[in-house]
C-alpha cells in the first residue's frame, strides 16, 4: 500500500525525532548504536527490513540519504569504526572523483579536490575549493585540518557547489564532520591502537550529566608512530606522528525546545618534518637516488628556531530555538586559531641548496544565524553568515648559487565576507518536489605582500639572521584591496514516482573570490603595478547533474547514480616558476604566478551501490568517471590548453568492499565476528597542471579487517590491515630540477603496508 506523502513526512520526522531511543532499544546488535546514543543518530533501522538507512543533514535538516535530491556519500562511526578508518584522507579509496590528502611536506595540511575542483597551495591568499566544516564551522585554512576521526558521529561529503545551504560559499563541494551529542546518562569510552611501526593510540572520552538539563563531556586522543623511513644523515625519523588532540564540550537544555551547545577543542602535531625522495640524481654532488622512498637525506632545520609543529584551537558556541514543530532558529558562532612552523629541505640534501623555513598563522572568527522551516508543503533553510579571518605567512627561500641568496617572501591576507542564503523546496504533488535556492556574497580582501632578496644562505632578519645584508626589494605592495559581489542560484526538481525510486535534477552555480598571490614577482615576471594592485580575478562554476537514488528488495539493495556536467570560467591557478633574473641562461630564483586559466569543461558519472545480500553478507561499491579539460588556458596570450591537464583529478576510480557477519560465541558472552576486505582502484593522477615524472600512474590498493564485536555492543576488538599489496604511490612533489646546486624534484608518497590491532571498550 502506498503511505500519502505527507503521512510519510510526518512519520519520518517521528522517527527522527526519536532516534535516539531507538538506538538505545538497538544496543545489543552493534557497537555503532550504543556508541550513538548521545545524540541524533547517523543511522536508523527500517522496520521492514532491519536494514539500517542513513540519516544526514546534507540540507540541514535531517533526511535519510535516500531520500536527498544532493550528491552525498555518508560515513556513520560504526563504519568508520568496522574499517579501522583513521583520519580524512583515508576515505579517498571509496568517494566517487574525490582526492582527500596531506600537502607536500607535510603531515596535517589538507589538499582536496571534488569533481576536479580544489586548491593546492595552503599558502595565505588563496581560498580552498572544497568547504571542511565541523559541525557546521566553515575552517578557513587547510592547515590542520588533516584530522584524525574520533568523536564523530557521521561524515557527510558534499558533490558540487555548495552555497544555498551553508554559510560559506565553497565551489567545488564540502566535507562535513557531525560529532555527537553527549548521552544521557554517564558515559565512559576507551579504544586503543597497537600496530607496526611502532603504532599507539589511545582515546578516552568521557561525559555526565551535572542535574536534569546540564551535561558536560570531553574527549583527549593520542596518536603516534615511529617513522616509515628514516632520515639517512641526522637518524630521525621520517613520515612519523606524534599528535594530541582533545575536545571538551557543555550541553544545556532548560527547555525542551532550547539547546545551546559551547565547545572547545586543541590539537597540537609535533611530529619531525616529512621530507620528500628525490627522483633525480644530485646535479653537483651527484648523490644518489635513494632505494626506500620513504628515506631522506634532508639537513635539519628549524623556523625560527623552532622545529616543526602545528598547534591549533577553536571555541564555538551553537544554540537552536524550536520555536515551533515547523521553525526552528539555529546561531552558529566560532572562533579559530592555528599556528605552523614549518622548516621545509625543497632538495632534500644534507646541504643548504634550496631550503623554505616557514611560518603560517590563521584566526578566523564567523557568525552564522538560519531559519529552518520543515511544513507540510514547504521545507527549506535561509540565513546569514559573516566571516572576517586572517592568513599571515612569512618564510625565506634559501637558494644556491653562482650567487647564493636568501628571499623573504610575506603575505598578510584579510578576508571579509558576507552573505545571504536561502534554499526552499515546495510539494507541487506527492511525488514532485520543486527547490529554489539563492546565495548573494560579498568578498573582500585585503593584503599586504613583501619580497625581499638578501645575500647569503643565513636567511633574511625576518626569519632570524639580523646581520642579513638587502640586495633588492622585488615587491613591496602594502594596502591591496578588492571586493567581488556574485548571486549564485541553484534549482532542483526531484520525482518520486514509487518511495523506492527518487530521479532529480539540479542545476547550481558555484563562486570563489578573487584574491593576491603573496609570492607575487613584480620586478621578476614584468607585472605592472596595476596587475599586481588588481590581483586575480573570481572563479565560478556551473554545474548541470541528473541523479536517480534507488532501493530494492525492501531496503536491502541501494543504488545512487549522478551524471554531471560544468563549465568552469576564470580557473583560479597558483604555483611557483624558476625564472632567469639576470638573464644568464641560468634560472636564478622562482615567482609565484597565479593565472585565471581561462575555460575549461568537465563532465562525468557517479556510481554507489550497496546489496546485503544476505542478513549476514553484504557487498558495497563505487565508481567514477571523470573528464576535465580545459578549452582555454592563456600563458604569454597564447592558448596552451592543449599541454595542460587538470590535477589530483583521476579519470577513473573505484572500490568494491565484502563484509560477512556471522554470530560467534565466545566465552559463554556471545558475539558477532565481521570480516571485511576491500579492493580500491585510482586511475593515473596529475600532480600539475602540466605532465611531469611526478605525475602518479594508476594503482591498486587493498585493505582488510577482522573484528569481534560482544552481543551487549560494549566491546569491540579489531585487527586492521591497509595497503595490503605494499603499493608505492607519490601523492605530492616539488618540481624545480633547474634551482640551485643539485636541482629540486622531490616526491612524497602515501602510506605503506600497515597493520593495527584495535580495542573499544563502553562502560
Amino acid at each position: 500500500m502506498r503511505v500519502s506523502k505527507k503521512k510519510s513526512r510526518l512519520l519520518n520526522k517521528q522517527l527522527l525525532s526519536r532516534s535516539a531511543a531507538a538506538l538505545l532499544a538497538l544496543s545489543g546488535t552493534t557497537i555503532a548504536h550504543a556508541q550513538d546514543s548521545g545524540g541524533t543518530s547517523g543511522a536508523v533501522a527500517a522496520p521492514e527490513s532491519n536494514v539500517e538507512k542513513v540519516v544526514v543533514s546534507a540540507r540541514r535538516r535531517l533526511e535519510t540519504l535516500q531520500d536527498v535530491p544532493v550528491s552525498v556519500t555518508a560515513f556513520t562511526a560504526d563504519q568508520l569504526s568496522k574499517q579501522g578508518i583513521p583520519d580524512v584522507v583515508a576515505l579517498t579509496t571509496t568517494l566517487p572523483n574525490t582526492t582527500l590528502k596531506a600537502s607536500r611536506a607535510t603531515n596535517s595540511t589538507l589538499t582536496a579536490f571534488i569533481r576536479g575542483v580544489g586548491q593546492a597551495d595552503p599558502l595565505a591568499g588563496f581560498e580552498s575549493g572544497v568547504g571542511i566544516y565541523l559541525d557546521d564551522i566553515y575552517l578557513a585554512r587547510p592547515q590542520g585540518a588533516v584530522a584524525d576521526i574520533y568523536d564523530v558521529e557521521r561524515i557527510e561529503v558534499l558533490r558540487g557547489p555548495q552555497g544555498t545551504l551553508y554559510g560559506r560559499n565553497t565551489i567545488g563541494g564540502a566535507v562535513k564532520y557531525v560529532t555527537r551529542k553527549l548521552a544521557p546518562q554517564t558515559d565512559i569510552r576507551l579504544k586503543g591502537t597497537l600496530g607496526n611501526y611502532k603504532e599507539r593510540d589511545g582515546v578516552i572520552t568521557a561525559s555526565t550529566p551535572l542535574g536534569e538539563t546540564l551535561r558536560v563531556g570531553g574527549t583527549f586522543a593520542r596518536f603516534k608512530h615511529d617513522g616509515y623511513g628514516r632520515n639517512l644523515f641526522n637518524g630521525a625519523p621520517n613520515y612519523d606522528k606524534d599528535l594530541t588532540a582533545g575536545r571538551v564540550s557543555a550541553e544545556w537544555t532548560p527547555t525542551p525546545d532550547l539547546f545551546v551547545r559551547v565547545a572547545a577543542d586543541l590539537t597540537q602535531d609535533d611530529s619531525h618534518p616529512k621530507n620528500g625522495h628525490r627522483l633525480i640524481v644530485g646535479r653537483t654532488s651527484g648523490a644518489p637516488i635513494l632505494p626506500n622512498v620513504y628515506d631522506t637525506q634532508a639537513e635539519m632545520m628549524t623556523a625560527l628556531g623552532h622545529e616543526q609543529e602545528v598547534r591549533q584551537h577553536g571555541v564555538s558556541a551553537t544554540v537552536e530555538w524550536t520555536i515551533n514543530p515547523e521553525l526552528t532558529f539555529k546561531s552558529i558562532t566560532a572562533q579559530r586559531q592555528d599556528r605552523s612552523w614549518a622548516p621545509i629541505d625543497f632538495d632534500a640534501l644534507p646541504v643548504v641548496d634550496m631550503e623554505v623555513p616557514a611560518l603560517y598563522t590563521n584566526r578566523q572568527f564567523s557568525q552564522d544565524f538560519n531559519l529552518t522551516y520543515t511544513g507540510p508543503k514547504v521545507q527549506g533553510v535561509a540565513g546569514v553568515y559573516y566571516i572576517d579571518a586572517n592568513a599571515y605567512n612569512k618564510f625565506d627561500t634559501v637558494l644556491a648559487g653562482l650567487v647564493p641568496t636568501s628571499t623573504f617572501t610575506s603575505g598578510d591576507i584579510d578576508t571579509k565576507a558576507w552573505a545571504v542564503y536561502a534554499d526552499g523546496s515546495y510539494n507541487l504533488t506527492d511525488a514532485l518536489q520543486l527547490s529554489l535556492g539563492g546565495r548573494y556574497t560579498v568578498d573582500k580582501r585585503e593584503a599586504d605582500i613583501l619580497r625581499q632578496i638578501y645575500f647569503g644562505l643565513a636567511g633574511s632578519p625576518q626569519m632570524g639572521n639580523p646581520a642579513a645584508l638587502l640586495f633588492r626589494t622585488d615587491t613591496n605592495l602594502p594596502g591591496l584591496s578588492r571586493e567581488d559581489k556574485k548571486f549564485t542560484p541553484r534549482i532542483a526538481l526531484n520525482y518520486k514516482a514509487t518511495p523506492d525510486q527518487n530521479l532529480y535534477a539540479s542545476y547550481s552555480k558555484g563562486f570563489k573570490g578573487g584574491g593576491f598571490d603573496p609570492r607575487l614577482n613584480v620586478a621578476g615576471t614584468g607585472i605592472s603595478q596595476a596587475q599586481a594592485r588588481e590581483g586575480y580575478k573570481p572563479e565560478t562554476i556551473g554545474t548541470a547533474e541528473l541523479g536517480l537514488k534507488s532501493s530494492f528488495n525492501g531496503g536491502r539493495i541501494t543504488t545512487n547514480t549522478a551524471l554531471f556536467h560544468s563549465d568552469y570560467k576564470d580557473v583560479q591557478i597558483p604555483g611557483s616558476v624558476a625564472i632567469d633574473t639576470n638573464g644568464d641562461g641560468r634560472d636564478d630564483s622562482f615567482a609565484g604566478l597565479t593565472t585565471n586559466a581561462g575555460k575549461a569543461k568537465i563532465k562525468g558519472v557517479e556510481f554507489e551501490a550497496v546489496a546485503h545480500l544476505t542478513p549476514n553478507f553484504s557487498l558495497a561499491g563505487m565508481y567514477s568517471y571523470i573528464d576535465a579539460k580545459y578549452d582555454e588556458y592563456i600563458v604569454a596570450g597564447v592558448n596552451v590548453a592543449s599541454q595542460r591537464v587538470f590535477q589530483n583529478t583521476p579519470k577513473n576510480s573505484a572500490n568494491l568492499r565484502a563484509t560477512y557477519d556471522v554470530p560467534l560465541p565466545l566465552g559463554g558472552v556471545g558475539g558477532r565476528l565481521t570480516l571485511i576486505g576491500s579492493a580500491s582502484y585510482r586511475g593515473a593522477t596529475n600532480q600539475f597542471e602540466t605532465v611531469s615524472i611526478l605525475d602518479q600512474d594508476s594503482y591498486k590498493l587493498y585493505d582488510a579487517s577482522i573484528l569481534w564485536t560482544r552481543a551487549d555492543g560494549k566491546l569491540r576488538v579489531g585487527i586492521h590491515g591497509k595497503n595490503l599489496n605494499d603499493e608505492r604511490y607519490k601523492t605530492a612533489g616539488y618540481l624545480f630540477p633547474t634551482l640551485g646546486n643539485e636541482g629540486t624534484l622531490t616526491a612524497f608518497y602515501g602510506a605503506p603496508r600497515t597493520v593495527q590491532g584495535t580495542v573499544e571498550y563502553r562502560f
